[in-house]
């Protein structure tokens, strides 16, 4: 059984120019499906969610297609998955929330680590700081990348609310011991938000096996278009009463959601993952493989996701021994478990100046601390970061040669 790239590649009108694009960890190219869903859903004749016009009835369609698309891929109850603009803005609702209607006040503590994105700290230390709760940090180890289960549990105590913690980290892509640091949270009494924003791209999740009693991704950084989504579980959901217009539905998920939801990324978000459960079955990927139809899309997408995590943990390896054994190259992705993303410096040259290099030559590996504010300051990069390089269903050797190349250029030329 093989993964066919050349063919996954047939759908990404934006690879026709010839760029090689390893920015994925920020936001993937758009597959020609998700354009077209996105594209006709908003020609479509729709209106309002209702049961009697076709508009109607086309509207609620999409929601609900959605839900259980995404459901699918999270591996939980449709029920209990909630759309919003993103996953920072769905995580500064959820905190403001959590923090109101389980009574967090002086004396209550929140956990927040250093490898993760912003995203899943600022929410949770501003509505701590807003009532009087207390911050406590578990700190990653900036000589292995990795954020351990006891420095987590140095942390915790039984006025623990709740642990935000990242299922993959977005600069360097260290992925922590998740159940564990669930295990250890759960046992002193806490909740479990965790951002699966980057990992949702490289790995079938599952929130119940997890342990998370939340969980938040984006769609648009695994193929799809830019919404937030964040799920639960259902008695949980329940418990919570968001701020919301008096007319507006009280039953959960809509509770949370404000407004219109927007049915054109919706319809797209659907596609996005009916594209990813697809990918083991394009080209020569489908070669020896049970018929499409015989598998439910749960199990058609944990399929698709192992034969994309070995060509991208493939290109991965290829591309750390290459930035290795270049004169002057830190490579700072260093955990045991990761997703196919590394960080890199280059001695003497700021990562913007590489970052503009590779750019020249048509290969897109942006600098920053891409809002891992923490994490780069930890590893002694600041706020300028470093280069980012992310493996994506789309990258080739070919490309991951061209980004070797282009770093071996301007390390000698320093």
């Amino acid at each position: 059984m093989t993964y066919d790239v050349s063919a996954v590649r047939e759908h990404f009108p934006a690879l026709r120019t010839g760029t090689a694009h390893f920015d994925g960890p920020g936001g993937s190219q758009t597959p020609d499906v998700v354009a077209e869903a996105v594209a006709s859903t908003l020609t479509s004749s729709i209106a309002n969610r209702g049961t009697v016009t076709e508009a109607e009835l086309q509207a609620e369609r999409t929601v609900l297609e959605a839900r259980a698309a995404m459901g699918d891929l999270l591996g939980v109850d449709p029920g209990t998955v909630i759309f919003g603009r993103s996953m920072t803005a769905n995580t500064m609702d959820l905190a403001r929330t959590l923090a109101r209607c389980h009574g967090w006040g002086p004396g209550d503590e929140v956990v927040v680590t250093s490898l993760d994105h912003d995203g899943n700290i600022r929410p949770w230390v501003i509505a701590a700081e807003a009532v009087g709760a207390t911050v406590r940090w578990a700190e990653m180890d900036p000589s292995t990348g990795e954020l351990s289960l006891e420095a987590v549990q140095e942390v915790l105590s039984d006025r623990t609310r709740l642990v935000a913690v990242t299922g993959a980290s977005n600069l360097i892509g260290t992925r922590p011991d998740l159940p564990a640091i669930v295990g250890a949270a759960h046992a002193a009494g806490a909740l479990v938000h965790v951002d699966a924003v980057h990992l949702a791209a490289h790995e079938t999740l599952d929130r119940e096996a997890l342990g998370a009693d939340l969980l938040s991704c984006s769609p648009y950084k695994f193929l799809g278009p830019h919404i937030g989504v964040t799920t639960g579980r259902a008695d949980l959901l329940e418990e919570l009463r968001p701020d919301k217009l008096l007319p507006s539905t009280d039953a959960v998920p809509e509770r949370f959601e404000l407004g219109t939801l927007p049915y054109e990324l919706l319809a797209g978000t659907t596609a996005a993952v009916d594209f990813l459960a697809g990918l083991a079955w394009l080209g020569e990927g489908a070669e020896g493989r049970p018929e499409p139809g015989s598998l439910s899309r749960r199990e058609r997408l944990a399929a698709s996701f192992a034969a994309l995590e070995r060509h991208e943990d493939a290109l991965r390896d290829r591309a750390e021994a290459g930035l290795r054994a270049i004169d002057g190259v830190i490579v700072h992705s260093r955990a045991a478990r990761r997703t196919p993303t590394l960080l890199f410096t280059l001695e003497g040259v700021e990562p913007s100046a590489v970052h503009r290099h590779l750019a020249g030559l048509r290969v897109n590996a942006p600098a920053s601390h891409f809002y891992a504010w923490e994490l780069s300051h930890r590893l002694g990069l600041g706020a300028t970061g470093g280069v980012r390089v992310g493996m994506a269903p789309y990258t080739t050797t070919e490309e991951v040669d061209r980004l070797l190349k282009g770093v071996e250029e301007l390390a000698a030329a320093r």
